[in-house]
Order: C-alpha cells, then structure tokens, then sequence
C-alpha cells in the first residue's frame, strides 16, 4: 500500500502549502485545493484517504461541504479545521475528527492517522 492520500480545503494559498509540506514531511502524500468545488471535482476524479476541511472560507460553506462530500462518497474521513475553540453540534457530527490550530502539527498528524485507521 502506498502513502495515504490527504486532499486538503483552503480558500488561501498560503496555509495550503504550509500544510502539505508538514504533512508530506510525515509521510503523506497531500492534495491540495482552494474551493469547495475543486474539491468536489477531484474527488470525482481521485480517491484520497482522507479530507482536511478549513471551517471558515470565502465563498464556501464548510458545513455543506462536508454534508456534500458525506452524501457523495460516505466513507471519506473528513477532518475540520479551525481557529475556533467551540463549533457548532451541527457541523461536528458531520466530520470523523476535529483539529484546533493551536494543535498543528502533531495535533492534526494525530488525528488524520486516527480517522484512517477507523474508516479501515
């Protein structure tokens, strides 16, 4: 089996490329998109391992997103991400992990292996 694959949500560019260099640091192979749509188009395209979906976007709801890609490809892990100590009961039941930015990147690396080995 080769590295498991982590497609990564962000609308900026930025934080895209700081996660993906951690997370490939570790031994993931990473994805990486800027919209909700891109998203859904390359998950259509390419199976991946697992989802890590920014909560707070320009233009793009977290929230249907991750009913979205539920609805679509139902045993996806999706992991959110967010600045946010408290999130709504709403969206946490529509994500497998949670990840507060102050834990990155051992926090997030945790996680993701986590969801993975559940979803198995």
């Amino acid at each position: 089996m080769g590295c498991p694959i982590v497609l990564c949500i962000d609308d900026r560019p930025e934080p895209l490329e700081i996660r993906k260099a951690v997370l490939e640091a570790r031994g993931f192979r990473v994805e990486t998109v800027t919209s909700g749509f891109a998203a859904m188009k390359m998950l259509e395209k390419k199976p991946v391992n697992a989802v890590l979906l920014e909560y707070k976007e320009e233009g793009m709801d977290a929230e249907a997103l991750a009913f979205q890609i539920n609805q679509r490809f139902p045993n996806l892990p999706i992991i959110l991400l967010s600045a946010y100590f408290e999130m709504p009961e709403r969206i946490l039941w529509l994500v497998d992990g949670y990840v507060m930015k102050s834990e990155l990147p051992d926090g997030l690396v945790r996680v993701i292996e986590r969801v993975m080995r559940c979803s198995n």
